[in-house]
């Protein structure tokens, strides 16, 4: 008999399942469960991006591309990314597309890690962050940020966290879980903590262009002194409501992106045509659909958010990304058993905090990716579930 524990990676074994996936996966056993779980647009692709990748399919364009992806798509992200954030780069040598925004943040950490370098992880915080690192063999050094700073990273917690052996900075904001954004002056002092350093900063801005209340999405690569030690990481499955496209990028310097370009060169080969086709058009004419999602989220995200305050779960505003992430300290249950709960006496289904880091406990995660009614029903039912224990 087969001894697999002798053959599995000692590295993989090390790592947990996803938190996220647990509860959704049970929810997906029950019947008449209201999710405010996934993390996942309920809109359409916009259908100008459909189309683009019904003709190319028409026309035969299913053969392999470049290992960087389509010069075509490649130049539209650089003409992009300047017109939105203001940083510069050349679709020659700086731009690589990926399997969708996680494999750029793995590829970008397999390039710059060596076993034993740390690497620093503001939580609560996407779930991937941590085990890549582990997979990478460097060590994760964990910043658990504070609701009383609206989970921002402070420069404080930076510097304090700084060893000889740190590596690089994973800043992933607009964040998910807590939907805090850092603001120019708070990417400012991070970035005066980095000036001195040799780390690396990979910037995860998959929700860049979902912030709220007249706040635009600052990249720190925009920072003078910030483009030569960043690698940008974002991707359309957010924006572009395109998720089942598997479509992402990584920008940052030319001497980088060569070795992150060979990771995917082995590893994947290239992005799929189809979608990358399909992202041109996206780039090109559908600012407007990202507006109105935006805007169809915020009316969302206020609702939810009030209706978490009036029930008392205090729930900081949500600046940026699509998710509220209320405290249910009051309650006295831990983050798991609040869930757990409320999914098998309610069904309900949220996330609890602590499936993105030890200091996410005593909160949940709600996505608000979902009809306003279906929002209203989950709110009222978890208003249900909480006075039945008062």
């Amino acid at each position: 008999m087969i001894n697999y524990e002798n053959i599995v990676s000692d590295a993989i074994s090390e790592i947990k399942p996803s938190g996220i996936r647990k509860f959704f996966d049970s929810a997906n056993t029950m019947e008449g469960v209201i999710s405010l779980g996934v993390g996942e647009p309920d809109f359409r692709t916009p259908w100008q991006v459909r189309h683009a990748a019904i003709r190319s399919l028409e026309k035969g364009a299913t053969r392999y591309t470049s290992n960087m992806g389509l010069e075509e798509l490649r130049g539209e992200l650089c003409r992009y990314v300047s017109r939105k954030y203001g940083v510069e780069y050349s679709p020659k040598n700086e731009v690589l597309i990926t399997v969708g925004g996680s494999e750029a943040v793995d590829a970008a950490l397999r390039a710059v890690i060596n076993p034993g370098d740390e690497v620093i992880i503001p939580q609560p915080s996407y779930v991937c962050y941590e085990p890549m690192t582990k997979l990478c063999h460097g060590v994760p050094k964990i910043i658990n940020t504070k609701a009383e700073n609206g989970f921002k990273l402070t420069a404080e917690e930076l510097k304090e966290s700084i060893t000889p052996r740190t590596k690089a900075l994973i800043l992933p904001y607009p964040s998910n879980p807590t939907g805090a954004i850092m603001e120019r002056e708070d990417l400012e002092a991070v970035r005066d903590v980095l000036m001195d350093t040799d780390i690396m900063v990979i910037s995860d801005e998959i929700y860049a262009e979902l912030t709220f209340g007249g706040k635009k999405h600052i990249s720190i690569a925009s920072l003078e002194g910030m483009k030569e030690r960043t690698i940008l990481v974002n991707g359309f499955s957010k924006a572009f409501s395109m998720t089942g496209w598997r479509l992402g990028y990584a920008m940052g310097p030319a001497e980088i992106m060569k070795h992150i370009i060979k990771i995917h060169q082995y590893a994947i080969m290239c992005a799929p045509t189809t979608s990358q086709l399909a992202a041109i058009e996206a780039l090109r004419s559908c600012d407007g659909d990202v507006e109105n999602m935006r805007e169809e989220y915020d009316r969302r995200r206020k609702i939810m958010v009030n209706g978490f305050n009036e029930l008392g779960l205090t729930c900081p505003e949500p600046k940026g990304a699509f998710y509220a992430f209320p405290s249910i300290k009051p309650t006295g249950m831990s983050s798991d058993e609040f869930c757990e709960r409320l999914l098998y006496e309610k069904k309900v289904a949220l996330v609890p905090g602590n499936a993105f880091g030890e200091s996410g406990e005593g909160f949940v995660r709600a996505s608000y990716c979902y009809s306003i009614a279906h929002i209203r029903e989950a709110l009222k039912r978890i208003g249900e579930f909480i006075a039945e224990r008062r």
